[in-house]
């Protein structure tokens, strides 16, 4: 048997993206911005795709904009949004993605912001009292906070912090690229400035994702160069890529509460078997506790081991596919960021299993059984 359970790396393509996306690779061809027939072909899919997104969050097309990613959606919004708006002083935490924490950090440095990092307790959780505090203290801040954690699975309370913003006339920009797809986001309901998708976690296709940006905080482009995403993108838009996230997100609306419940039931399963046969085993923040994290992230801390760096290869060598905190510092000795942060044990391995629509109880049940081979091996 072979197992993926890296999906909060990347989910593989649902073969109706692959069917919805092969007439733009294939047939329909034009660069949208052309004129003639086979332009304005491509340039009409490119907008039903933005309306679809668009329906599905709540809110208008012209507040949807396509990017290359979450990466770029984050950066479009933190940076633009600084710039446009001259905030000085932004709050953040040191639990997100790099794709926020290195974007504020690098504008702190260049003395373009004040940077404020949120405390987190010992499971990874932000203190909301510090961050109002911190707001009253400097109202009209720029707030960058993730809505559930790639690593540990945490969920942010929106809300809350939206509310907050609200009432210290301040900026929300919520990182929601593991959450995309996963839950609802009504943007008619949400108090959020910012949100951002990327593809690739929903099944859809990579390269491809979308910044949304609430009418009034219009901001400055980031990318210059052309006329495209109504100026604020210049560069040919990724058409089949758009194509497919439309397809890949209106798919995830459509089955959403069905997959919620499948995988929901597979974690617990997990956690039940992996309590049930390694004595000692936690689990890494909320990741555990099926109310307070995202249900496709379940991040395992095992009992300390003199080899245990060597937990993913042998897993590996079984055929199974997981990650040792993000993807982006799996393979590298500077380690999880989000693990050091919580003061999680560097004694033992720390090891993210992450699931989609397409996981099954089977490959619980295989994952479970060479952990058992493998652990006494290892202990």
């Amino acid at each position: 048997m072979r197992v993926y359970f890296d999906n909060a790396a990347t989910t593989p393509l649902a073969p109706e993206v692959i069917e919805e996306m092969l007439p733009y690779l294939h047939t329909h061809f034009g660069n949208p911005s052309s004129v003639h027939s086979h332009g304005r072909e491509t340039r009409s899919a490119i907008e039903k795709a933005r309306k679809k997104v668009a329906t599905l969050l709540n809110t208008s097309p012209s507040e949807i904009f396509f990017t290359s990613g979450g990466t770029e959606a984050d950066n479009f919004a933190i940076t633009s949004s600084i710039e446009t708006f001259g905030i000085q002083h932004a709050i953040t935490s040191p639990i997100e993605h790099h794709a926020v924490l290195h974007t504020l950090e690098h504008l702190a440095q260049a003395g373009k912001v004040r940077l404020s990092l949120l405390d987190v307790d010992s499971k990874g959780n932000i203190d909301y009292a510090q961050l109002e505090d911190l707001l009253r203290k400097n109202p009209k801040s720029l707030v960058s906070l993730m809505h559930a954690n790639n690593e540990i699975g945490n969920l942010l309370d929106m809300e809350k912090v939206g509310k907050l913003c609200k009432e210290h006339q301040s900026l929300f920009h919520c990182d929601t690229v593991q959450t995309m797809g996963h839950y609802r986001h009504d943007l008619q309901q949400l108090p959020v400035d910012f949100i951002v998708g990327a593809g690739h976690k929903f099944h859809g296709p990579k390269g491809v994702g979308f910044l949304y940006m609430k009418a009034e905080n219009k901001i400055h482009p980031m990318i210059y160069g052309g006329a495209q995403e109504r100026n604020m993108r210049g560069g040919t838009e990724n058409l089949y890529g758009i194509i497919g996230i439309a397809k890949a997100l209106e798919l995830a609306y459509q089955d959403m509460a069905a997959h919620q419940k499948h995988v929901t039931k597979l974690k617990s399963y997990f956690i039940d078997r992996l309590r049930e046969t390694i004595e000692g085993v936690e689990f890494n923040g909320e990741s555990a506790n099926l109310n307070k994290s995202l249900y496709t992230v379940l991040n395992v801390c095992l009992p300390a081991s003199e080899v245990g760096d060597m937990l993913l290869f042998n897993l590996d060598i079984a055929k199974i596919s997981a990650s040792g905190g993000s993807a982006c510092s799996s393979g590298s000795e500077i380690g999880s960021h989000v693990l050091r942060a919580i003061g999680a044990h560097k004694e033992r391995a720390n090891v993210r299993f992450s699931f989609s629509r397409y996981s099954t109880i089977e490959e619980v049940d295989y994952t479970v059984q060479k952990l058992q081979e493998l652990y006494p091996v290892l202990a």
